[in-house]
């Protein structure tokens, strides 16, 4: 059959015939080749990206990687390690000591540190949910404010700190009271009262403290508003703003031109 109407009739059938093929039934990745595509199914599951940031703020363990990420599943995180290692982003080796096995990227999985820097930076200019009350996560915002102490300004060997937290999920209501174990060797986080004579008591609105530990909000600013308070002897009270570092993200809100850090320590955050 010839002539424009049979032209159109067999380009019509042949685009429906490919509409046909791209949904011939569910599949687990997208069915492309297109290296955004095969990238995706790899980086994009959900948890995954977190992941990488735990280990790329210097995680290893399997309980300091689920530590950074209060919600996930010991079974979902388990099976997303595999699937990583599977992929070659990491590498698992069993612990000198004890059960268990320590967790590091490989080269491909270094790589993605950069995406992950990007990603973060992103979050913080623009996602508009990122205070919303569902997020204030508290057992995260310790995590991450316990790797982010400047444990070289500390007075004395040790510094223990209480925190008593207001606008805690209801999920996480165990974590309105929480401690802070600061020495110069490192700092712990305590979701039980560690028995250490305590130095300092902070009383915080847990979403003013979000922000100033990601820079939105200065930590005077927070006093200031009423969202954070500090209790204790008065020069331990006015030095603890210099003992805690912002975020690695907080950089993001800096002029464009200014040069980012990076994830590369186990302090980052």
């Amino acid at each position: 059959m010839t002539g424009p109407g049979a032209s159109a009739k067999t380009k019509k059938w042949t685009c429906l015939g490919l509409a046909g093929c791209l949904e011939s039934g569910p599949m687990k990745g997208y069915g492309q080749f297109c290296p955004v595509a095969v990238a995706a199914e790899i980086f994009a599951e959900r948890w995954t990206p977190l992941i990488l940031r735990e280990l790329f703020a210097g995680s290893r363990r399997f309980s300091e990687i689920r530590s950074g990420m209060p919600l996930i599943s010991r079974t979902l995180l388990s099976q997303r390690l595999r699937e990583l290692e599977d992929v070659g982003v990491i590498v698992s080796t069993p612990l000198a000591r004890g059960r268990g096995r320590e967790y590091r990227l490989t080269p491909a999985g270094e790589e993605f540190r950069e995406v992950v820097e990007r990603l973060g930076a992103w979050g913080q200019r623009h996602a508009p949910q990122q205070f919303a009350p569902q997020n204030l996560d508290p057992a995260l915002l310790m995590w991450a404010m316990h790797r982010r102490i400047d444990v070289s300004r500390l007075p004395k060997p040790r510094v223990v700190v209480r925190f008593e937290l207001r606008g805690v999920p209801a999920r996480c209501i165990q974590m309105r009271v929480c401690w802070l174990v600061l020495e110069r060797s490192g700092a712990d986080v305590c979701v039980r009262d560690p028995g250490f004579e305590v130095d300092l008591v902070v009383h915080a609105d847990v979403g003013a403290l979000a922000r100033v530990y990601t820079g939105h909000l200065s930590f005077t600013d927070g006093v200031r508003a009423g969202g954070i308070k500090v209790e204790g002897p008065r020069a331990l009270v006015q030095e603890f703003p210099r003992w805690l570092l912002r975020s690695h993200f907080a950089e993001a809100l800096k002029p464009a031109g200014s040069k980012p850090g990076a994830l590369a320590s186990a302090h980052a955050g």
